[in-house]
């Protein structure tokens, strides 16, 4: 069997989803299946919705319930969308338990570490457990170094300029 590969984009610039959305391009290129688990992005999904032509290689999903951010949501909602992302993040330990994927994005994983939503413990579980069954790809603002000796791949994406004008 190959080497499986874990890749982080993380930083507090613009495109990081994009650039794991690459990744997924590429191995649905090689006819590999792919999921995608959004965390952190609310419930719609209308900026992927492009990927849906490639249902049989890709399946994108979110556990979230409520519209918007995470941290505008009212005390409740927050404790309500925190189960939800928690079965996300389980969602994704029997993805790669049962090896039901090539490619198994895990956009704003690093997010629920930064919450406290789950540990960065957990996270590299899931990690040691996934090498053998699929590559992952992992995004997010802050990359915790306990969690770069699991890494093979990190790259920072940092704006140099970030101005709506300019926006892409």
């Amino acid at each position: 069997m190959e080497k499986r590969i874990v890749q982080v984009y993380f930083g507090t610039g613009k495109g990081k989803t994009t650039a794991a959305i690459g990744q997924c391009i590429r191995a649905i290129s090689m006819d590999e299946q792919v999921i995608v688990i959004q965390f952190l992005k609310g419930k719609d999904r209308e900026d992927l919705r492009c990927l849906d032509q490639f249902e049989e290689n890709i399946k994108v999903v979110r556990f979230e319930k409520f519209v918007g951010n995470f941290r505008d949501l009212s005390p409740r909602e927050q404790e309500e969308e925190k189960i939800n992302l928690q079965n996300g993040f389980n969602y994704a330990k029997k993805v790669v338990e049962i090896g039901e994927c090539d490619l198994l994005i895990l956009d704003e994983i690093l997010g629920l570490i930064d919450l406290g939503i789950v540990k960065t413990e957990d996270v590299i579980h899931l990690l040691e457990t996934g090498r053998e069954s699929c590559n992952m790809v992992l995004t997010g603002q802050n990359l915790p170094e306990d969690l770069l000796t699991y890494v093979d791949i990190a790259s920072r994406l940092e704006s140099v300029k970030d101005s709506e004008k300019g926006k892409l």
